[in-house]
């Protein structure tokens, strides 16, 4: 109803407003009707209330506040390519060999035992979903196509992993400082302290002639003679000149193709076809198309967006925000359509890494203060959900542990006569029988009380397991999610101690670490951050390095599709995939990163459990395993069947 049914002139500046505002309707339009019916993965609508007004309550008493204006925001697109499909799969089987002591099959041979707990979480993007089932199938070498893996081993959890509503006015004042810093000229001043530590100063990372990228310029792409003074112009120019030999190749596709609209162009895809591709198709760049299910409107309709949102001619301004959206696109098509040989396309990747090198960091905080604030925001909950994972890992572990040593005591107690066991195996008998009576009615009613147990836990059942250590037990959690929240995990991990309540403590994460975390500018696909948790069962449970934290972390496939010196390189860019690079350290070599510092330095900023709500038991897991506390009573009274099995303990007691 709100498209126009007619097209109008741009006589006025209001009037241009008008038809700018009635195009991305009219894309809109399109995107929603396509294929018949909203529906998929692929395609998202978020309505953001901006403005609110107060209205007496309907049974007359006080007042209540309704929304009178609202943002709308339609995200489509992101189908996982093959080359996204290929890396996360690797990265699966890279895990599975290499994040698990011992060798990959023993992961394997945990897994189809029920020794190891899974569960993985994704946000709500179609491509973040589809990446989660392409990593589980490399970690649990299973085959076949990705839907079942995604029905079956992934949940959703966008509250979690999803949305920056809840640190979008500190976002703001950060880009707003950061468009300040670029358009004044001044930069912050640094002091010697700072120039130990360049990362905690305001805009680090920004490039040394930020004052001069962005010109205050009175015409598009005025007084390109001067370089230095002129770099967003020559960028934009170099933004158009990609375009425009995309329209080109578009316009031979589609004659009926004009000038007039970036949004009148319908942008078909074929999701089941893109989903479907492991490899690259031949054929298609064979026959000069573009790599994937991409065609040359959709491939137009993506530039001539960028250069129209990166320069707004009307009002003869930039959108610094739009950056890393050119920088995205430059590196999708130098990686994946190099063979159109687009002009300058090489030339305005350089420029746009340049500038998001310094603009992506700091969208997440100006300063390292600013960044813990937001990202204690962003990844609160995400934070929370991490805390209560090592705690029910730590209280199982406890759990066992004390079974364990109360089975040993027995087993050395028992120096009785024959006659003595003679006489008493009936009474023992008798006391197993009421003891199991016993725990039959404690679990009813522990089940009625543990509604707060946050999360459903699945153990083997040793009376049934045809393994030598049934005790031997290992948890995984995986939660895949946006770069904003890999960001905002990131700042919390090393800029925690800033906090007033934590100042006299040290960071989590070493020095020459955050060294190397302030040259990372860009956390690319399938980057990670890995924690991981290992129990020393040689010290007492009371003492706290008995659990101890690993932390590392990886850029992923952070690699410039121009590089391609090495052997493996190039055979890897004809592959449209580029390399996922390998974990490195976050603490030094020999340090001892104990859970209890861990949980001190996290948790100010992380959600409460009790704020969780609580999760929906799985349909057909309602009976046997349907509460922690039951499942642990159980297997208490089912360990005496496996007296005999002796634990082998891996080196160290890991």
């Amino acid at each position: 109803m709100l498209v126009p049914r007619s097209r109008q002139d741009r006589e006025s500046d209001s009037e241009a407003e008008d038809v700018e505002h009635a195009e991305k309707l009219r894309q809109v339009k399109a995107v929603l009707e396509e294929g018949g019916h909203f529906s998929g993965i692929y395609r998202k609508v978020q309505l953001k209330p901006l403005k609110w007004i107060k209205v007496p309550k309907s049974n007359g008493e006080g007042e209540e506040e309704r929304p009178v204006e609202a943002l709308m925001v339609l995200k489509y697109g992101g189908v996982l390519t093959h080359a996204g499909r290929k890396q996360a799969e690797e990265l699966g089987r890279y895990f599975r060999n290499n994040m698990y002591p011992g060798e990959g099959t023993g992961l394997l041979r945990l897994h189809s035992t029920y020794r190891h707990d899974l569960k993985i979480y994704s946000s709500d993007e179609g491509r973040v979903q589809m990446s989660a089932a392409a990593f589980a199938k490399g970690l649990l070498d299973l085959e076949g196509q990705l839907t079942p893996i995604l029905v079956s081993l992934v949940s959703k959890d966008s509250s979690m992993l999803d949305g920056l509503d809840d640190a979008s006015i500190e976002m703001e004042e950060a880009k707003a400082r950061l468009n300040e810093i670029i358009t004044s000229g001044a930069m912050p001043a640094t002091s010697n302290s700072s120039s130990e530590c360049p990362w905690m100063t305001d805009g680090a990372g920004l490039p040394s002639n930020a004052s001069e990228v962005l010109p205050k310029m009175d015409k598009f792409a005025k007084h390109l003679t001067v370089f230095s003074s002129c770099f967003l112009s020559w960028k934009a120019k170099l933004t158009k000149k990609v375009t425009e030999q995309v329209r080109l190749l578009a316009k031979d596709e589609d004659e009926d193709l004009t000038e007039a609209s970036a949004y009148h162009v319908v942008l078909p895809y074929d999701q089941a076809k893109a989903l479907g591709k492991t490899n690259i198709d031949v054929d298609r760049i064979a026959a000069g198309l573009p790599c994937g299910s991409e065609g040359f409107l959709l491939m137009y309709a993506r530039w001539r967006k960028l250069e129209k949102d990166l320069y707004n001619e009307r009002k003869e301004r930039f959108d610094i925000t739009q950056i890393p959206d050119v920088y995205d696109s430059c590196k999708y098509d130098l990686l994946h359509n190099a063979h159109l040989n687009l002009e300058g396309l090489d030339e305005l990747f350089k420029v746009a890494q340049l500038l998001a090198d310094g603009v992506i960091p700091n969208e997440y905080g100006i300063n390292p203060k600013q960044k813990l604030k937001i990202g204690s925001k962003i990844a609160r909950r995400l934070l929370g959900k991490i805390l209560i994972d090592v705690r029910n890992t730590r209280e199982e572990a406890i759990s066992v542990a004390e079974l364990k040593s109360a089975q040993e005591q027995e087993s050395s107690s028992s120096s009785k006569t024959e006659k003595e066991n003679s006489d008493n195996q009936p009474k023992l008998y008798i006391k197993s029988e009421d003891t199991r009576r016993t725990s039959t009615a404690s679990e009813i009613s522990m089940e009625q009380e543990d509604d707060d147990d946050k999360e459903t836990k699945y153990r083997l059942d040793p009376k049934y397991a045809n393994v030598k250590t049934p005790d031997r037990h290992l948890r995984t959690r995986l939660y895949f999610t946006s770069e904003s929240h890999i960001h905002s995990l990131m700042n919390v991990l090393r800029y925690c101690n800033l906090d007033e309540s934590l100042q006299d403590e040290d960071s989590l994460v070493c020095d020459s670490a955050l060294e190397r975390l302030h040259n990372t500018k860009e956390l690319d696909y399938m980057s990670y951050i890995v924690l991981r948790m290992f129990e020393n069962t040689e010290v007492a449970l009371e003492d706290p390095k008995r659990f101890r934290i690993e932390m590392t972390f990886s850029r992923g496939a952070d690699l410039s599709p121009l590089e391609g010196n090495d052997v493996e390189a190039t055979s890897l860019h004809r592959e449209h995939t580029l390399p996922i690079m390998g974990p490195e350290r976050l603490q030094e070599v020999g340090s001892y990163l104990t859970l209890e510092k861990m949980e001190k330095m996290i948790r100010p900023f992380a959600m409460p459990p009790e704020d969780f709500p609580p999760p929906a038991i799985p349909a057909g897991f309602t009976g046997y395993f349907s509460k922690s506390a039951a499942v642990l009573e159980r297997l208490v009274n089912l360990w005496r069947f496996n007296k005999q099995e002796k634990h082998q303990s891996g080196a160290n007691g890991k």
